[in-house]
C-alpha cells in the first residue's frame, strides 16, 4: 500500500509586469502604493545601473582590475539592502551593489577592490557586514554562523546572504540550509536566478523545476519571485526578514532576473549565449517596468528623470575620481598582497612576502 506522506508546493509572485502594469491591482502589497519609498528605491537603482556602466568603462581603459557587471539585476539587490536593519549581517557574493550602496558602502570603494587594492574590502557601513566572496557560496555559511550567534545571544537581528543559480548546486548553500532548518536560525537565504553560471545555462545545472524547492527539500519555507519586479522583491525580502526577525526561523527565497551583462569582464556571453535570448531579457529588465508605473502613477516625470540621470553621472564620476586618485597619489605597496588574511602568516608565505620585499613598489616589473 502507498500512501503520501508529504506534498509541497512552490508560489510564484509577481506584481508588476513587464509593461509596467500591475498585474491584479486588487491584489498587492500595501507598499505598491508607498510611491515615495518607491521612488527612493527606483533612483538607487538608476545610480547602481550608472555605476556599473562606469566600472564597465574604467576596466576596458585599463584603469580598473576584472569587474563583475550587476546589470539587470538591480531590483533584487535594491530589495535585499531596503529591507535590512542596520544591526542585521549581510553575507554577499560579488555582485551586489545596490544591496551594499544602500548599508553605506562607497563607490570609491567597490571599485578599489576591483581595482585589486584590499583597502576596498575595509569597506564603509555596518562594521558586521562580510567582505565580497569570491569562492562561491561560502558565504551562505558565514551568514549562517552569523545568524547562529544572534540566536544564541537572544539578539533580534537577521543575516542575509545570497547565492546565483550555479552557487545554489554547492554543498555550502545546501548545508547553511540545513543548519538554518535544524536550528531555526534568523537567517534569509536568496537565491538570484540570472539563469547563467558563466556559460553553463540553468537548463543544465539541474533539472528540478525550481531552485527554491532546495529550500523546502531542506524544511524552510521557500518561495519564488519576479526578481526583475522590485515590488515582488521587497514584499518577500520584508516578509522574510521580519519572520525571522520574530524568531520563526529561516526563509528561501528565488529571485528570477536575467544577467544581461558578460559574467564578469573577463566573460564574452556572446560565445555561449543567443543574441534573441538576450534582447527577450532587456524586454523584461527591472528599471523600465519600474519607472513606468511610478510615471502611471503621477510619481515620476520625464523632468526629474533627466536630472536624476545628471545626478546619478556627476555622482558617479566624482567617486571614479576618488578611487583614480587614491590608487595614483596613494598606492599600496606589493607585500600589501600578503597582509590582510592571517594573524600570523604560514611560512611559505612569509617567504614569499620577504621575496616581494625585494622589488620596489611599482610593482617589480624586471
Amino acid at each position: 500500500m502507498a500512501r503520501t506522506v508529504a506534498a509541497f508546493k512552490v508560489d510564484y509572485f509577481q506584481f508588476l509586469g513587464p509593461d509596467g502594469k500591475l498585474v491584479d491591482s486588487q491584489h498587492v502589497p500595501n507598499l505598491a502604493r508607498d510611491f515615495e519609498r518607491l521612488s527612493e528605491l527606483y533612483k538607487l537603482m538608476v545610480l547602481t545601473r550608472t555605476f556599473d556602466k562606469k566600472a564597465v568603462a574604467l576596466q576596458r581603459t585599463g584603469k580598473l582590475g576584472t569587474y563583475a557587471s550587476s546589470l539587470g539585476h538591480e531590483a533584487a539587490h535594491v530589495a535585499i539592502g531596503a529591507s535590512m536593519r542596520d544591526e542585521d549581517c549581510f553575507a554577499p557574493m560579488y555582485r551586489e551593489y545596490g544591496a551594499q550602496f544602500y548599508r553605506g558602502v562607497k563607490m570609491s570603494e567597490v571599485l578599489l577592490y576591483w581595482g585589486g587594492d584590499e583597502r576596498g574590502n575595509d569597506f564603509s557601513g555596518p562594521r558586521h557586514d562580510f567582505a565580497w566572496c569570491v569562492p562561491i557560496a561560502t558565504q551562505c555559511l558565514h551568514a549562517a554562523g552569523a545568524a547562529m550567534a544572534y540566536k544564541l545571544r537572544g539578539e533580534e537581528r537577521v543575516a542575509v546572504s545570497v547565492v546565483g543559480d550555479g552557487g545554489s548546486s554547492k554543498g555550502d548553500f545546501l548545508e547553511a540550509i540545513n543548519a538554518a532548518s535544524a536550528w531555526k536560525l534568523p537567517l534569509v537565504l536568496v537565491i538570484i536566478n540570472n539563469q547563467w553560471a558563466i556559460s553553463v545555462p540553468r537548463s543544465k545545472q539541474n533539472s528540478a523545476a525550481t531552485l527554491a524547492q532546495k529550500g523546502i527539500a531542506g524544511g524552510l519555507p521557500s518561495i519564488q519571485v519576479d526578481g526583475n519586479d522590485l515590488i515582488a522583491c521587497l514584499w518577500a525580502m520584508d516578509k522574510a526578514v521580519k519572520a525571522a526577525r520574530e524568531g520563526k526561523g529561516a526563509f528561501v527565497i528565488e529571485m528570477m532576473t536575467y544577467r544581461l551583462s558578460d559574467h564578469t569582464t573577463a566573460d564574452d556571453a556572446r560565445r555561449y549565449r543567443p543574441q534573441d535570448e538576450v534582447d527577450a531579457a532587456w524586454e523584461k529588465e527591472p528599471l523600465t517596468r519600474l519607472r513606468k508605473y511610478l510615471i502611471s502613477q503621477g510619481a515620476w516625470d520625464e523632468e526629474r528623470e533627466a536630472e536624476l540621470v545628471a545626478e546619478c553621472s556627476e555622482f558617479v564620476q566624482e567617486a571614479a575620481n576618488e578611487y583614480l586618485d587614491k590608487v595614483t597619489n596613494d598606492p599600496q605597496p606589493v607585500t600589501a598582497m600578503f597582509d590582510y588574511m592571517f594573524a600570523e602568516l604560514p611560512h611559505d608565505l612569509a617567504e614569499q612576502r620577504a621575496y616581494a620585499e625585494q622589488y620596489p613598489e611599482d610593482g617589480g616589473h624586471h
